[in-house]
């Protein structure tokens, strides 16, 4: 059992290396789903396996050899540090396409005209701004 949660850890490790290195680089890759649903599956496998360990006995990383125990702590450290570097490339990511979308946003809301004011009965006028439709293309 204790290979598969190696094994499991080093996999998971290996596909968020992967694409941190790929956010990185400026080639467009169209595989980050595929991606993220591996990632899904691998750290649903670790929860199972974390939990049967747990149900077990409380301390089974007492229970491994030395050479075993290591070899995990070892695949932890690692996969804690691609994580981390994972979390900032994908949180630095959505923040660049969170701030394009607003400004395509407030261009196409500039060029439309989409703009509006009430007048009502108290005399008060209210201003308004529609949205407008943005279309993506998401082949860009």
């Amino acid at each position: 059992m204790a290979t598969e949660f190696i094994d499991t850890i080093v996999s998971l490790t290996a596909i968020m290396e992967e694409e941190t290195a790929r956010l990185r680089s400026p080639v467009r890759h169209r595989d980050f789903a595929e991606m993220a649903a591996a990632k899904i599956k691998l750290v649903a496998t670790l929860d199972t396996i974390i939990a049967a360990r747990e149900r077990s006995g409380a301390d089974w990383m007492a229970t491994l050899d030395d050479e075993t125990r290591e070899t995990v702590r070892d695949a932890i450290e690692r996969l804690s540090t691609a994580a981390r570097d994972n979390a900032t490339v994908l949180e630095r990511q959505i923040d660049l396409s969170t701030e394009m979308m607003a400004a395509v946003a407030s261009e196409a809301r500039r060029l439309s005209g989409s703009r509006s004011a009430i007048y009502g009965a108290s005399g008060m006028v209210s201003r308004t701004e529609g949205a407008t439709p943005i279309s993506v293309n998401a082949s860009l």
